[in-house]
């Protein structure tokens, strides 16, 4: 049974808040290939002290090494719109699609995507919406540090 956008989002959610439970960011990702889940990932910035481990790029180093051929029919479910980073990382690998659950909060590079034939989807997930409004508002040195502001 192939994985609902909706269900990628869940996993992504539970990342998320993985992430914030131990002192992090919380924004989750999911990959998904052929309706199965081949990796997630949460932003892990302040967990291991790095500069690129953001939602996406955690996920997509959690897949491990993938053939062309897998990213070029795989789907990415992020918490939240991807930041240029993040964004750059799903065109260098050719991943057609991607579904953000929210892009209130934090408007990524979701028309350089659009320009590049990637289909975006926006879920516009109220849980999305507000874990990020509550962390934002707790945490604005750590958000404004992560966006690189």
């Amino acid at each position: 049974m192939a994985l609902s956008d909706a269900e990628g989002l869940s996993l992504a959610l539970g990342e998320a808040r993985a992430g914030r439970a131990e002192g992090g960011i919380p924004i989750g990702a999911t990959l998904i290939a052929d309706g199965k889940v081949l990796a997630v990932g949460r932003n892990r910035r302040v967990q291991l002290g790095s500069s690129i481990r953001h939602g996406e790029t955690d996920c997509l180093e959690n897949a491990g090494r993938l053939p062309a051929t897998v990213y070029q029919r795989a789907t990415m479910v992020t918490t939240l719109s991807p930041c240029d980073m993040c964004t750059g990382a799903i065109l260098l690998y050719g991943i057609p699609r991607v579904v953000i659950g929210e892009n209130r909060t934090f408007l990524g590079g979701e028309d350089l995507l659009r320009a590049r034939g990637v289909e975006v989807v926006i879920l516009d997930d109220p849980s999305c919406v507000a874990m990020m409004t509550d962390f934002i508002a707790a945490e604005p040195a750590l958000w404004n540090e992560d966006i690189g502001e």
